[in-house]
């Protein structure tokens, strides 16, 4: 079965396609540059370039997979959560090739789709585990007794962790995305220069704000000369606190559940001291952590074809009235 994946929900334009349930033939990426000079994702601009880019990267998926429109079987595509414009996008492109296809389409929930991107890099996952969903827009901890069956455990109270590392590179003068700039500088900073402060929330929740407030509050006491002297520290400093909250979290929520596996994804999750630092944590308590391949951290359509197989292959398909659903829960 050959199942074609379509992903819009923020600011990458993504196809895939996936044979079977874990053979990916292609997964195109297309990322938007046009939102870094405002230092976060302007959805009126994410949605024009959505339409310019929807039918180049699916036939650059189509290409790379070496199959024809005729041969997919079905195709899967983001319904939320996400930027209404952005899905209605690529929403409205996969009902277009359904319709004239006369194949079936699912719409499958974004969230869903990050819990597949770890089972794609490791076929070998099997229900219950815990999945971490760390990115820009998502900071949740979900138990997952069967495939399609999950419960969320807990969600930030506030600012996602991918989020406050975009905030805080911002305040840190340093460009957006702001992941990938502070872990960088963090590789020659001391994490013990300042002791940021650490939410204390219940459960598995989460929160980020407070954190990215004393990270302001610090700057202004300090002036301007602690950045141009010690900005390795602070982005150090700064991402030490965000992956402690994190790995607390996340290792208490394996261990209460009594599962062998935490699969964590999202675009945070490629975080080279985040995954040193889960992996560290969970041998320790005898378990796994698995993280997904660099190309499937981030969004992508070949684990929204994955999560779509599975719907698929069991004869459910989508309505051709379903709308978006920006708010969408797992």
């Amino acid at each position: 079965m050959l199942t074609l994946g379509i992903e819009t929900s923020c600011d990458e334009t993504a196809a895939a396609v996936l044979e079977g349930n874990r053979k990916v033939r292609s997964n195109i990426v297309s990322s938007q540059l046009v939102h870094s000079k405002f230092g976060g994702v302007v959805p009126e601009l994410a949605s024009r370039d959505h339409i310019r880019l929807i039918v180049p990267v699916v036939k650059e998926a189509l290409d790379v997979a070496s199959v024809r429109l005729e041969n997919i079987d079905g195709i899967a595509v983001t319904c939320g959560p996400g930027l209404v414009g952005s899905i209605l996008v690529g929403l409205c492109f996969a009902k277009g090739l359904s319709y004239g296809l006369k194949i079936p389409y699912i719409g499958i929930n974004h969230l869903e789709g990050h819990v597949f991107s770890t089972i794609l890099a490791t076929p070998e996952i099997e229900p219950p585990f815990i999945s971490m969903i760390v990115s820009g827009g998502h900071t949740d901890i979900v138990y997952v007794r069967q495939f399609g069956d999950y419960e969320t455990v807990g969600s930030t109270l506030d600012d996602a962790a991918g989020e406050a590392f975009d905030k805080v590179a911002k305040l840190y003068g340093l460009s957006y995305p702001g992941g990938p700039d502070i872990e960088k500088k963090s590789q020659k900073g001391r994490a013990d220069f300042v002791r940021f402060p650490r939410a204390s929330v219940p459960g598995y929740n989460f929160s980020f704000s407070g954190l990215k407030t004393a990270v302001l509050y610090y700057l202004r006491e300090k002036g301007e000369e602690i950045k141009k002297e010690h900005l390795e520290d602070l982005a150090s400093s700064f991402q030490d606190a965000v992956i402690d909250s994190l790995a607390e979290k996340g290792i208490k929520a394996a261990k209460d559940y009594a599962v062998s596996i935490i699969a964590v994804s999202g675009g945070v999750a490629s975080n080279a001291a985040f995954k040193e630092r889960m992996c560290s944590e969970a041998e320790e308590i005898g378990i796994r952590a698995l993280f997904p391949s660099q190309e499937l951290c981030t969004d992508n359509a070949a684990m929204i074809a994955a999560a779509g197989h599975q719907r698929l292959k069991k004869g459910e398909s989508s309505p051709m009235d379903l709308r978006p659903f920006p708010r969408m829960h797992l």
